[in-house]
């Protein structure tokens, strides 16, 4: 007799089969992952984005190519709504898909498996007020220290910036020192310049420092290239394009009232 394969095991293949075809259909691209041991820092890819943005949209994602082969730090800045957020999020889908046998959504994809997997994002604020924003973002830094190991990966986006730039920078590069020292994999999207041009002058050896991309006007490319931290996120170009829309919409409110 052929071996039992238990039904939630056929189950799991059978919607990486659904997935993979959903997103063949929209002309997204998957591949076979090649994974390499635990104690070697390897991540480059290509055409890697956010699987589940994907299946969302109508539209086909804007890809991105890194390569961060012998880091164990990787720094995300830029501007406002570039895409940063969304390329955290189609690394650590892709760390996932790949630690479970799944294909994954790039052209190329090579990292090293890790021992855990863990994400500290930004939230809202508490809506029973019994603590703080900076608070709260201590106390679930604690709970992933309590876990987390060597050869591990920790995402963070924008986070500790709940508090003033110069206290939520040393936090931050405090609990990354710490997390490097121990070999844990270390991505961090951030606006904070002083946090992340101290690390651009101090950390020679085992970074990429990542930006999303801006081009003149204000348009975003939703593409994250090598680049130095700028001082700026060009909060001001969404300033303009959120005033200027809303003084057009007033304008055309009062034309339709004066023409009644």
């Amino acid at each position: 007799m052929g071996a039992f394969i238990p039904f939630d095991v056929i189950h799991f293949y059978v919607g990486c089969v659904n997935l993979g075809s959903a997103l063949g259909a929209k002309g997204q691209r998957v591949c076979y992952p090649e994974p390499v041991p635990l104690n070697e820092r390897r991540h480059a890819c290509e055409g890697l984005y956010d699987v589940c943005l994907s299946l969302r949209l109508q539209t086909a994602i804007v890809p991105n190519d890194i390569d961060a082969d012998g880091a164990e730090l990787v720094i995300v800045t830029g501007a406002n709504e570039g895409g940063k957020s969304s390329f955290l999020r189609s690394i650590g889908l892709a760390q996932m898909m790949m630690r479970a046998g799944m294909t994954v959504g790039a052209t190329s994809f090579s990292a090293n498996v890790c021992e855990s997997q863990f994400t500290h994002y930004k939230r809202e604020e508490d809506a029973s007020m019994t603590s703080g924003k900076f608070d709260e973002e201590l106390v679930r830094m604690s709970g992933i220290a309590k876990h987390v190991g060597p050869d591990s990966i920790v995402l963070f986006n924008e986070s500790f910036a709940s508090t003033n730039e110069r206290e939520g920078s040393e936090v931050a590069r405090q609990i990354v020192q710490a997390l490097l020292e121990k070999r844990v994999k270390v991505f961090f999207v951030t606006h904070m310049y002083e946090f992340a041009h101290g690390l651009y002058d101090t950390v020679k050896t085992g970074a990429v420092f990542l930006r999303a991309q801006r081009r003149e006007g204000g348009q975003r490319t939703f593409r994250v290239s090598p680049g130095e931290p700028l001082e700026t996120s060009y909060g001001e170009d969404l300033y303009r394009r959120i005033f200027t829309e809303d003084a057009r919409e007033e304008a055309e409110r009062e034309r339709v009232v004066s023409d009644a």
